[in-house]
């Protein structure tokens, strides 16, 4: 038995204690996005909509990074809680945080060095472009806060903090949403507007999280834990890597998706430009079912590393099962809602003509019409990571994009045209499905075995 919670407390209020603070925190980092893209959908129009998706990569590289150091970082940390080893937790968490900062500077120097090239690379139209180069200069200066924000909030749930985690993305959310419909239509700074109004808000969720260094609650730290180590850092990354890999693979695949549906596209009577705002709307719709599941997946992860450790795997087991039975749910119900009810869904992001609503209700239905089971994928991955099995964890996550959804996004189209893009979508869920069920039930009963022979 041990004396701390994560070992002893009945799973269920664990998991919930956990996964609404994660869920909360999920969702509002999915709403920076969403918010501008209603705002200016109202202000702008469907070109600035465009805009903010082909910056939208941008975004998910930024996760990925804070995916690799903050998720990499909290595994580890929680692996030596459940260990009872308090001094490497405070140098895997410290070590961590330091990554995190070069990281962070080095991405905003890169992505402005390279940003007219980098745009054209993830899909922008001639007439989108000059909105885009607006939006993605002013929203990348940002990212080094947000990746800080990101990965500390990783750290500060498996300190047993997850409130404190979600007020700091909250906090940062809530100023976003009241500063950008100020600077687009009380100060008309239009596209800028919005996404100064991101930044701002990023930094202000980026002090309340550094603010917590001086409040953990299981470890103390000391200057030497914050001494950038190249060991503790490939340690670090090695198990966060599942987590990014996929943010990595989805970035990837924004990139074939954006500019497979402007090719085609142009094909049609749709154009280039009608698919890709389209897209953008569908992706941020399903970002935000995504954010649910991931919430519950990352509120699962310190509960599952903890028990893992200290060798409790009949409290891993009905830890995962019950974040599968949670993921399913929020799943069905959005299943529902995206197929029953598109048109007011798409509403929201502003109007556009005849042809840009069919189209973006044809998108949302095929392609998200698999969402029922993605929650299973993305929560065996963290799965995997949590209980340090990084290289499956990775595999997981690679799965449903990079060795599914990619080839058919590159070959389907060749004879099928644009829908043969939308049909990519399901057809790669669902395989990527099948093979979570079989890695994650080979792990359950490998660990129910352990169990039967110490019995």
């Amino acid at each position: 038995m041990t004396d701390n919670p994560l070992g002893y407390e009945k799973i269920p209020k664990l998991l919930k204690s956990f996964a609404i603070p994660s869920i909360t925190a999920a969702l509002v980092g999915s709403l920076y996005n969403i918010v501008d893209q209603i705002f200016i959908g109202q202000g702008v129009g469907y070109l600035g909509n465009a805009a903010t998706n082909v910056s939208y990569p941008f975004s998910t590289i930024c996760l990925a990074i804070s995916l690799l150091i903050g998720i990499g970082s909290a595994s580890r940390f929680s692996l030596y809680l459940g260990n009872k080893e308090p001094e490497a937790a405070a140098r895997a968490a410290g070590n961590g945080i330091s990554l995190m900062v070069i990281s962070g500077l080095a991405y905003l120097v890169i992505g402005e060095s390279l940003l007219p090239q980098l745009l054209r690379l993830f899909g922008a139209t001639t007439e989108v472009f000059p909105f885009a180069q607006q939006y993605a200069s002013v929203t990348l200066v940002g990212m080094p806060f947000l990746i800080i924000t990101n990965g500390m909030s990783n750290l500060i749930r498996a300190d047993g903090s997850p409130r404190y985690s979600m007020t700091c993305m909250v906090i940062g959310a809530i100023a976003n949403t009241i500063l950008d419909p100020i600077f687009i239509f009380v100060f008309h700074w239009g596209i800028f507007g919005a996404a100064l109004a991101t930044i701002l808000g990023q930094i202000l969720s980026f002090v309340f999280a550094v603010r917590y260094l001086w409040h953990f609650k299981t470890v103390h730290f000391e200057k030497k834990n914050f001494q950038p180590n190249i060991k503790e850092s490939l340690k670090t990354c090695s198990m966060g890597i599942s987590s990014s890999a996929n943010q990595i693979a989805i970035t990837l695949v924004q990139i074939i998706l954006y500019n497979s549906l402007t090719h085609y596209g142009a094909l049609t009577a749709y154009g280039s430009d009608i698919p890709l705002a389209a897209c953008g709307i569908v992706m941020k719709t399903n970002a935000i079912i995504l954010s649910i599941v991931v919430g519950i997946s990352q509120g699962a992860q310190p509960i599952i590393g903890f028990n893992y450790g200290a060798k409790q795997y009949p409290r891993v087991r009905e830890a995962y099962l019950l974040a599968i039975k949670w993921n399913i749910i929020v799943s069905a119900v959005g299943f529902f809602l995206l197929q029953c009810f598109p048109q007011y869904i798409i509403s929201l992001f502003g109007d556009g003509d005849k042809l840009y609503l069919e189209f973006a209700v044809l998108f949302m239905r095929i392609y998200l019409f698999m969402v029922l089971v993605n929650g299973v994928q993305l929560l065996s991955s963290s799965f995997f990571t949590a209980i340090g099995k990084a290289m499956k964890g990775a595999l997981l996550a690679l799965t449903r994009q990079v060795f599914f959804l990619i080839p058919l996004l590159l070959l389907l189209p060749l004879r099928f045209g644009i829908m043969g893009v939308l049909f990519a979508g399901p057809i790669a869920d669902f395989m990527a499905f099948m093979l979570s069920v079989i890695l994650a039930s080979r792990e359950l009963r490998r660990q129910k075995a352990i169990c039967d022979t110490c019995d």
